[in-house]
């Protein structure tokens, strides 16, 4: 049987096992993947543009396990009473094809996101960072700062966001952090000024210039995330000139990133060449470093990895009957054969023994 778990089983465990701690735990699931990546098929995402938005597939796969996600962005969503991006994915055993984990990943884009967010910031920013800009305070916008606050010791965080009752409900929701001092400031100038790190993630696809290069200071890190189709930048083409630009799998970086705006000549690192050593993270305390963030999906891979072990320890999740599983398995007309009440379907006992086959 195939393990289920959507949004409220998600929500769960996290109550119970924290989302600081959750995110510092994907973060090194995806640490420890991003080390094997050789081992991944790698290829851009899928993608359906439409006027008002984008759908996407995101597959990856290793020796044993096959995932994908599935997600869209569409800005305009909220208007509708429905979240800007809404996900699921599949995590497949490749020796099989047969489906292990069926799960929401709404939520569990938003953790994943601000975990590899975290991650390359701990390579990237300054060690002594203590303040943070974020502009665009949105649905994922919580995530980033406890991720921040909890991985890099983040005291400080100034927020902008033209929707101004979305820095409301981001300051709201961080109180619960007494040791995050939360200020709401009225333009994003004042929001980037002396800070040590700077969150972009906002959503409206355009190509837009949130952060200018007069903001920009020496030493300054700048985690660009709402960047991630075509048509759709947030930083001055100036910032990336000014810096040195960490991206996750390039040849999709070039399409949807902030590096869209570059030539096709402009250098960039892939975060696993830090990861392995093969380049180094930040040089200098003067360093102006840039994560264009698209997400990739071995990121996604490692957080339905995570997931199906959480769902495990926990027993959090329901068994589905995804796929049939048969007493001939050359048999399927056994499923609506008259008469034949199901009778090609085999019993639990062996249903039990196949899924331990499985695991």
């Amino acid at each position: 049987m195939t393990q289920y778990i959507d949004v409220q089983d998600v929500a769960e465990i996290v109550q119970r096992e924290g989302l600081p701690q959750m995110i510092a735990a994907m973060a090194s699931y995806i640490e420890s993947d991003y080390r094997d990546w050789k081992s991944f098929d790698k290829s851009a995402r899928v993608a359906s543009h439409s006027t008002v938005g984008v759908i996407e597939l995101m597959p990856t796969a290793n020796e044993a396990l096959y995932a994908f996600k599935y997600v869209n962005g569409h800005p305009q969503n909220t208007f509708s009473a429905l979240p800007t991006v809404m996900a699921f994915g599949v995590l497949a055993d490749v020796g099989t094809g047969f489906p292990l984990l069926l799960s929401e990943m709404t939520l569990l884009t938003a953790i994943r996101t601000a975990a590899m967010s975290a991650l390359a910031a701990s390579r990237l920013a300054r060690k002594s960072s203590r303040s943070m800009a974020m502009i665009g305070n949105g649905s994922q916008s919580e995530f980033q700062a406890i991720a921040f606050h909890s991985m890099l010791g983040i005291r400080e965080i100034r927020l902008y966001d033209t929707d101004i009752e979305a820095s409301q409900k981001l300051k709201r929701n961080l109180a619960a952090f007494p040791g995050l001092e939360v200020t709401i400031s009225q333009t994003a100038e004042h929001a980037v000024r002396g800070a040590d790190i700077v969150t972009t993630v906002t959503a409206d696809k355009t190509n837009a210039t949130i952060l200018r290069p007069e903001m920009v200071e020496p030493g300054m890190h700048v985690n660009a995330v709402g960047g991630d189709c075509p048509g759709k930048t947030e930083l001055h083409p100036e910032v990336l000139s000014l810096a040195r630009v960490v991206v996750e799998y390039e040849p999709q970086t070039r399409i949807e990133g902030d590096i869209q705006q570059m030539p096709a000549d402009f250098p960039v690192t892939e975060f696993h060449q830090i990861v392995s050593g093969a380049q180094p993270g930040r040089t200098s305390e003067q360093e102006v470093t840039v994560f264009d963030s698209v997400g990739f999906a071995l990121e996604d891979f490692s957080a339905l990895r995570y997931l199906r072990d959480l769902g495990q320890r926990h027993g959090v999740g329901h068994e589905l009957n995804l796929v049939p599983t048969l007493h001939d398995p050359k048999d399927l007309y056994a499923l609506v054969r008259p008469g034949s009440s199901q009778s090609g379907v085999i019993d639990k006992g062996s249903k039990v023994q196949a899924k331990a086959a499985l695991a």
